[in-house]
């Protein structure tokens, strides 16, 4: 049985234990000492890293009454190792369950929904609620967690007595057996909690709900908490400068301007949208009633354009066909009829020059990596009685 330092005392960084066991796993060498400082991954909280002696600490996780360290390299049985957390990262842990804490306390105490789903991620912490919150209640809960952090109220971490436990009204993920850990946030929260804690609020730092969508019959939020959330704070305060020098207006300003450029844009595009119109209008005038094919080749029209293009041509013409892009890129195009089977020389024109697409009468479309003269001269009259005699 492995004693557990970290819940009798969280901010234990180093200690010194022996060896109980090691042995060869599928990922490393599992490592069972007689005491650990090492939280193994639970209820949502990611397993401690760091080193025995000279033994990289890769993953920490429960084994019944024991606690397993899987380790890049073999510890001697017997033997008496130094462990040393990375406390940075077992600290950022701490915060942010803490802090989620008194979110979910907050929300159940508050519209009495429960937190049906809690996981520390690389980036955030999400937390599942089992009812629906708009912004102004996760604005409110936010409100009302910051105030619990600047309040620096303690925390605590109890086992009472399963009388106690009968009378006290606290919440839980799941259904528990033999003794409970309580973990109590004065005014916020009374949880049942196997998770590592600060021991004060003011500890937890700012928490911030940056963003939240609808998860199955209820709420998924996805909270930054502690020197996560001053890292966030951090990239979008110089995400924001930089916009701020670039539209040349103050950053609290930043919103409104891009909503102007937004509608700028959008005159813009009307604009080249009727310029754009009124080219194709010029091409397809160009071609007189009753001709037998007509070959367009452009530079830069989209596919909608090309397709439009082709359609339109072909009502003038026996034939047409629209091809946009140039030799060293390739082309996009549309061979397009109601008199000829376009379907059948689309085959041909793909096996033939390298084409990729298809379709149905009247018109086909594709990309072919062909140069110009070689799609000319197999779409000309002499290439077209050329692929009947083959």
């Amino acid at each position: 049985m492995t004693e557990r330092l970290y819940y009798e005392d969280a901010y234990c960084r180093e200690f010194d234990a022996k060896v109980a066991d090691c042995r060869e796993g599928k990922k490393g060498w599992e490592i069972i000492l007689d005491k650990t400082a090492f939280y193994p991954e639970g209820g949502g909280q990611p397993a401690d890293q760091g080193t025995l002696g000279d033994a990289e600490v890769l993953d920490v996780k429960e084994g019944g009454d024991e606690v397993i360290h899987l380790c890049d390299r073999p510890l001697e049985p017997g033997s008496t190792v130094h462990g040393k957390l990375d406390w940075d990262r077992r600290f950022g842990f701490m915060q942010q369950h803490s802090g989620e804490h008194i979110f979910s306390g907050i929300v159940h105490r508050t519209f009495g929904y429960d937190n049906i789903g809690f996981h520390m991620g690389k980036d955030f912490v999400t937390v599942d609620f089992s009812g629906m919150l708009s912004e102004d209640d996760i604005a409110r809960v936010e409100r009302e967690s910051n105030e619990a952090v600047f309040s620096d109220r303690k925390i605590l971490a109890e086992y009472p007595s399963s009388e106690e436990l009968e009378k006290l009204d606290y919440r839980s993920k799941k259904e528990l057996e033999g003794q409970v850990r309580i973990v109590t946030i004065p005014g916020s929260d009374v949880c049942a909690c196997c998770g590592t804690h600060v021991k004060r609020t003011g500890e937890i730092g700012p928490i911030k709900a940056v963003a939240s969508e609808h998860y199955k019959s209820g709420i998924r939020i996805n909270l930054q908490i502690g020197w996560k959330a001053l890292e966030d704070y951090d990239r979008k305060h110089k995400n924001t400068r930089e916009i701020s020098a670039l539209l040349s207006v103050p950053p609290e300003e930043t919103a409104e301007a891009v909503k102007k450029l937004q509608e700028q844009l959008q005159e813009l595009k009307a604009a080249n949208v009727a310029l754009r119109q009124k080219e194709l209008d010029r091409l397809v005038d160009e071609v007189e009633e009753g001709t037998d094919r007509v070959i367009r080749f452009e530079e830069d029209l989209n596919p909608v354009e090309v397709r439009l293009l082709a359609d339109r041509l072909a009502k003038k013409a026996r034939f047409a066909a629209v091809f946009s892009g140039n030799d060293q890129d390739g082309y996009k195009y549309v061979l397009c009829s109601s008199q000829i089977d376009v379907a059948a020389l689309g085959k041909k024109f793909n096996e033939a020059l390298n084409g990729r697409g298809g379709g149905r009468n009247p018109m086909v479309q594709g990309s072919v990596a062909a140069d110009r003269r070689k799609i000319e001269k197999f779409l000309s009259p002499a290439g077209q009685e050329e692929e009947k005699r083959k």
